[in-house]
């Protein structure tokens, strides 16, 4: 067994950095190796400290998180997990620090008890995930556009677009959104994300891309143009009735630890859409999506994942090939016109 990973904790609540500190090193293979309460503490105790893993408060005094991070990545860029609150303004400075290089981010619960256990179990499951995760992969995401618009297919309103995404998929769903033109076929989104945070990822999203972006409702129509994401803390399935097909979102259990999860929505395309549907696994920890994949593939969809050398974390794409979803494994850079590609009913199966 290898040493454990070397976290700092920066956080301007002794409270909270306490509290981080113990939570943390209940797992034996975590060390808190330091724990600083602003920028300029933490900066010298990366100085004097091997560190693996930094956690990053968002909101404190001097130099916020935000600055910190932009400062930090682009003179010694590490894996860092934001520590969040639950406000919009907190999601919406989260969702800047990860386009400025975070790897993930947990939301900080806002009461003890239950909450508090489940969000100190999430925070050392992504310390490890950021431990592992390709860097590379962030700091080239930081540094490269989406690239020109694609030029729109003549393709089939048949036709879905269906993307699910993890960590790292923020930065990558903007680099892959960015290319499509305005008439694109419809595109469903799954990003692992809490509730507070997705009508924030969608704005942003919509800011920067010819289609339309925005947070699904129960009832929305597959449109040409049209992003739809996954709200969280939802299940996002599509629905066949007599009037055509539908977005059904749900407040239910979990799957494979998610909610929304990529297997509800990739399961309900192969059963509602076959061969109308194109279907991509982005970066992400864990295995969801395989099965959601491989059951579209099954029923004649065209399908692909990321692959290793631009996923921030390779898991997710990793499991979907293993599991046979996968037709072949596609660069951050191509994913835009692979989906494209695969949607023109010359080259998609059954269009």
């Amino acid at each position: 067994m290898g040493r454990p990973v070397r976290v700092l904790v920066v956080d301007d609540s002794a409270f909270v950095r306490k509290r981080l500190s113990i939570g943390l090193e209940a797992d034996p293979d975590i060390e808190v190796v330091g724990a600083a309460e602003d920028a300029f503490v933490a900066k010298r105790m990366l100085d004097e400290l091997e560190v693996d893993v930094m956690t990053l408060d968002v909101e404190m005094p001097g130099l916020n998180g935000l600055d910190f991070l932009r400062r930090l990545m682009g003179v010694r860029p590490l894996p860092v997990v934001m520590v969040s609150s639950l406000t919009q303004e907190g999601a919406g400075a989260t969702l800047a620090c990860l386009a400025a290089g975070a790897v993930d981010f947990v939301a900080k619960p806002s009461g003890p008890g239950e909450a508090e256990g489940e969000f100190l179990t999430t925070l050392r499951s992504k310390i490890h995930t950021a431990a592992a995760a390709n860097l590379a992969a962030v700091r080239h995401g930081i540094a490269s556009g989406g690239g020109a618009r694609l030029v729109a297919p003549i393709s089939s309103d048949r036709m879905t677009l269906c993307i699910g995404a993890s960590t790292g998929g923020p930065e990558a769903l903007a680099q892959v959104l960015e290319r499509m033109p305005a008439d694109a076929p419809a595109t469903l989104i799954v990003q692992h994300m809490p509730g507070r945070y997705t009508p924030r990822l969608a704005q942003q999203l919509d800011r920067i891309c010819a289609m339309e972006v925005r947070e699904a409702r129960t009832g929305d129509r597959l449109e040409r143009g049209r992003v739809l994401l996954a709200p969280g803390g939802y299940q996002m399935r599509l629905l066949a009735g007599s009037d055509g097909v539908s977005i059904c979102c749900t407040d239910e259990e979990k799957v494979n630890g998610h909610s929304p999860s990529v297997d509800v929505l990739f399961t309900s395309a192969a059963r509602v859409l076959g061969p109308n549907c194109v279907a991509v696994v982005m970066t992400g920890m864990g295995e969801d999506g395989a099965r959601g994949l491989a059951a579209l593939r099954a029923a004649g969809a065209r399908t692909f994942a990321q692959d290793r050398e631009t996923s921030v974390v390779f898991g997710m794409p990793k499991a979907a090939q293993a599991a046979g979803g996968a037709e072949r494994l596609v660069p951050l850079g191509k994913i835009a016109e692979t989906l494209i590609g695969m949607a023109d009913p010359a080259e998609a199966k059954g269009g």
